[in-house]
């Protein structure tokens, strides 16, 4: 029905017409029914005859009995509070478009108030959000900074269901976005990253972000639940509801008799965002849960239950869900939606986190000069907790002493939390003498002057530790000797009840590190325990312990498995607590320690530990399984390595370092998905610079980044095999290898593929070719190379005739009057070039390429998958084909070809006998046209 025929048939006669859709499909009687009566359509008399009607459709029919009594406009009024209060009358939406609504002017002066209980409860949201997004938490209670002007991005990598880069954000909106969706039937998205990586930050600029209507989406409702809050149920808690969980443990909905607000999530689960931070931090045993899975919103069941159903997509499917977790969690993958790692800060976030903390140049060259002059500390730094606990400290000291820096030497991780400890504890000290005068800086005696609540905080740490507790009560608090005047030092923060306006109950520490942190001191501290009690956790670290049981599993399948799950599962805070034991213990800390532990006790600790690492070594290094392989014999490491070179570079120990360099007999060591980043560069090298032979490193598909390559840099020396692909490298990584490997000349493979290499790092490249005679392999693909880097590195490639392999390069970016430098490759007897997948090599490209290699009687396998060649290569390919070279598999998958290029090659074929296949699968063809070419089977589509 078109506007003309509408205004014919008048308003009065639209909502005759469309009575029974009225009828069915208004909901908010409410909202009507006020804004109707603040006009005066309506009064007061004829609210209550409306409000004693029954059902909600009667109710409806009476509204529109009366209005259409009061003439014309009263009909346009009522059909305009459905147009502006959108939200709450989302079904009739459509129906406007379908009569071509358009308020008239004297219309849109009159006051529409929203009193719909959908539209106030998601103000109500927005507001509550707001207020508990828009400040970050920083020590303690005492300061709080805005989150707008201290939240910085981070490197934010999209993941497919491989676990392989599909490029970074660029800003939140992608998160919640299409982009990077590898299972559209998944329900979750599912956010990782290492701890004190950012996710927890993450999630509330998320929020606030909506909070402010800043974020696209479409969603009018966001649910934000902490993981560790299900571990506040117990098993026999009573069973809740959906409805309870969201409006109990969130905003509750006010004015709502008619629970018009459920209804509206029900139906719509598309307009809401759940967040679950944490999952690691579950404290349940899951294999205890054996309750039938929920699939219904109205049925009750133990609060995790629910958890599940939402992740699962039972309860409320089509709903958006981010899940945080700590890298290493697993779930099952057909839950996943899309899966984002977050990598911490680039040197550009780094400096833009620097700008933000300190307002004066002086302060910012100040940092930024030590962070230059400290790879390690860069490392440590591009870890957002990490950086901001060295910056807040900085800016806390420097304010109250004569002079401050940043640690000038190669620190720990256990000095960056003490660093944080004397700021909380600093908090005690008395004021400086004038105001003109500060004090001088004293660590030892700041901790001395504080010892009493630091060594309460730390047996309340260490109780939780044993307990398997992130939250502490009032009364375990009171219990460890902690006053009311303790707790703003900033070491606890309280955890408030969800809607509660009472004084929090329950506290947890300030970051779950800062409490393996303090439980360490505590173990260091204690002098009644025997000594050997400081090594509990190795010992519980030393078995081996399965991944994180799927969630999910005890939903999916129904059956028990045993049950080895506890809290904290993946023990990682149990390794931090050994870690920082060993940095508590090291000989850097002793002088600094006996302020506040006995020297005797403190050297019998320390040597317990040290004998305890010693010949933990020695049974690890004894029981790496070892293989032989063409760089010679490998040693592939077990994860526990990792947390060992952490413990032994804690320690400080030469000694140790010594001993784990020389027991490493493997002559080629991989690293590969470890989880290295770059502040472990420094505990790696801090045993391998011991080694005496030639070495052989894979640190392929990690997170070293710059800094990690140049904490790496003593070690390069007597590296033979340096692979360090899909590892987030810049020009600045290649500039240290470049003057590291043609410095020493023992470097036999180079891996550099998938990283950020520009044309700058191809001619360094080219150099270390040119320069180290013994190179024989490099690859260097799906880097940020142009034409001009291919023509670098073509041109040295063409004159090293050893060189066997230089793996997806971009030598085909090439103009056509360099194809003199393609054309000698084929004269190299050993030039064995297997991948040149993913390049966006073009159909020039391809062009050169087939021509360069048709004299070539060496390539036996050849990949061109996933680049951009058409049909204008198909001749040149057809004739490469036709030559004959001993080629035997030739791919070229995901191009671009179409059915009139295929058909060219599938003719060169017959004239063909040493292609064992060409692979043409996901080109341009319909399967009609496949079929076009059955007979010929070496031709593959699928």
């Amino acid at each position: 029905m078109g506007r003309i025929e509408e205004e014919k048939l008048s308003f009065l006669n639209i909502l005759t017409y469309h009575r029974e859709q009225l009828v069915s499909k208004l909901r908010s009687i409410q909202c009507v029914l006020d804004n109707l009566l603040a006009c005066g359509f309506l009064c007061e008399e004829d609210v209550e005859i409306v409000q004693r009607t029954v059902t909600k459709t009667d109710q409806v029919r009476k509204i529109l009995e009366l209005v259409q009594c009061k003439g014309e406009e009263a009909c346009e009024y009522l059909i305009f509070i459905i147009y502006k209060v959108c939200d709450a009358y989302i079904d009739l939406q459509p129906w406007l478009k379908e009569i071509n609504y358009n308020p008239r002017n004297d219309i849109t002066v009159m006051k529409v108030v929203n009193t719909d209980p959908i539209s106030r409860y998601c103000e109500k949201m927005r507001c509550e959000m707001s207020r508990d997004t828009s400040f970050i938490m920083s020590y303690g209670q005492q300061e709080e900074t805005r989150l707008e002007d201290l939240y910085t991005d981070t490197l934010m990598e999209l993941l497919n269901d491989c676990n392989e880069s599909l490029g970074f954000m660029e800003n939140l909106d992608q998160l919640l976005g299409d982009h990077a969706v590898f299972n559209p039937e998944g329900e979750t998205i599912y956010v990782i990253g290492d701890a004190g990586v950012g996710k927890s930050i993450l999630l509330q600029k998320l929020q606030n972000l909506w909070s402010k209507k800043e974020l696209q989406t479409d969603a009018i409702f966001f649910f934000k639940f902490r993981c560790r809050m299900f571990s506040m149920f117990s098993k026999d808690t009573e069973q809740i509801s959906l409805r309870d969980l969201l409006f109990k443990y969130n905003c509750y909905p006010d004015h709502d008799p008619d629970n018009e607000v459920f209804d509206y999530i029900l139906r719509f689960p598309e307009k809401v965002i759940f967040t679950f931070d944490g999952y690691d931090e579950l404290q349940e045993d899951l294999d205890l849960i054996n309750v039938p899975e929920v699939v219904s919103p109205e049925d009750k069941a133990h609060p995790l239950q629910l958890l599940i159903g939402l992740l699962c997509g039972k309860l409320l499917k089509g709903s958006t869900k981010v899940l945080t977790a700590r890298t290493g969690i697993e779930i099952q993958s057909n839950f996943i939606k899309k899966k984002v790692v977050l990598r911490g800060f680039s040197p550009y976030h780094m400096k833009t986190y620097i700008h933000l903390h300190f307002k004066e140049q002086e302060h910012r060259d100040i940092v930024s000069i030590q962070l230059d002059a400290s790879p390690h500390l860069s490392g440590l730094c591009s870890t957002p907790l990490f950086c901001w606990i060295v910056l807040k400290s900085f800016r806390h000291l420097h304010s109250m002493h004569d002079s401050f820096q940043l640690p000038e030497t190669c620190i720990t991780l256990t000095d960056i939390f003490l660093l944080l400890s004397e700021v909380f504890l600093s908090r005690t000290a008395l004021p400086a003498p004038s105001l003109l005068k500060k004090r001088t800086r004293c660590a030892s005696e700041t901790f001395k002057s504080g010892l009493r609540p630091l060594s309460a905080f730390s047996k309340l740490a260490l109780q939780g530790m044993e307990k398997g507790r992130l939250i502490c009560s009032q009364e375990e608090i009171a219990a460890c000797g902690l006053t009311e005047e303790d707790l703003p030092l900033g070491f606890l923060r309280p955890v408030s009840e969800y809607g509660s306006t009472e004084a929090p109950a329950n506290f947890e520490f300030l970051h779950t590190m800062l409490q393996s942190f303090l439980a360490a001191f505590a173990l260091v501290l204690d002098e009644q325990a025997p000594v050997n009690s400081i090594l509990r956790f190795f010992a519980e670290c030393s078995r081996k312990k399965e991944h994180f049981c799927l969630l999910f599993d005890s939903c999916t399948r129904g059956a028990s498995k045993p049950s080895e799950n506890k809290p904290f599962a993946t023990n990682e805070h149990l390794q931090f607590t050994n870690l920082f034991l060993c940095g508590l213990l090291s000989k850097a800390l002793r002088g600094f320690m006996e302020n506040v532990v006995s020297p005797a006790l403190l050297k019998k600790k320390r040597y317990l530990l040290k004998s305890y690492l010693s010949s933990s070594v020695k049974s690890h290094l004894h029981g790496l399984p070892h293989h032989s392989v063409t760089e010679g014999k490998k040693v592939h490491v077990l994860p526990n390595f990792l947390w060992m070179l952490r413990c032994i570079f804690e320690t400080g120990s030469k000694e140790i370092a010594q001993m784990t360099a020389k027991g490493i007999t493997a002559s080629f060591i991989k690293l590969g998905y470890c989880n290295v980043y770059s502040g472990d560069c420094t505990a790696l090298n801090f045993v391998l610079q011991h080694r005496q032979k030639l070495l052989g490193l894979d640190m392929d598909n990690n997170n070293i980044s710059d800094y990690g390559v140049k904490q790496l840099q003593p070690s390069f020396c007597k590296m033979t095999v340096v692979r360090l692909c899909v590892n987030h490298l810049s020009d600045s990584s290649i500039e240290v290898l470049a003057e590291e490997l043609c410095k020493h000349k023992v470097v036999e493979v180079l891996g550099l593929y998938n990283n950020h290499i520009t044309d700058v790092g191809a001619k360094l490249v080219a150099q270390i070719i040119e320069e180290c005679p013994k190179l024989r392999v490099v690859k260097i693909g799906k880097n940020k190379l142009t034409g001009v880097g291919g023509k670098y590195l073509a041109k040295i490639i063409s004159n090293q005739r050893a060189l066997v392999n230089v793996a997806s390069t971009q030598l085909l970016q090439l103009k056509k009057k360099d194809v003199a430098i393609l054309k000698s490759l084929s004269k190299l007897e050993s030039f064995l070039p297997s991948s040149l997948s993913a390049n966006g090599i073009t159909s020039k490209g391809g062009q050169l390429l087939a021509e360069a290699l048709k004299e070539n009687s060496v390539l036996r396998i050849f990949w061109l998958v996933q680049n951009e060649i058409s049909d204008d290569a198909a001749p040149q390919l057809a004739e490469y084909v036709k030559a004959n070279t001993g080629l035997t598999h030739l791919w070229l998958i995901s191009n671009q070809f179409t059915v009139q290029g295929i058909q060219q090659l599938a003719e060169a074929l017959t004239h063909n006998t040493s292609l064992k296949e060409i692979c043409v699968k996901g080109n341009q063809l319909s399967e009609e046209e496949e079929k076009q070419f059955v007979a010929e089977k070496r031709l593959q589509f699928h």
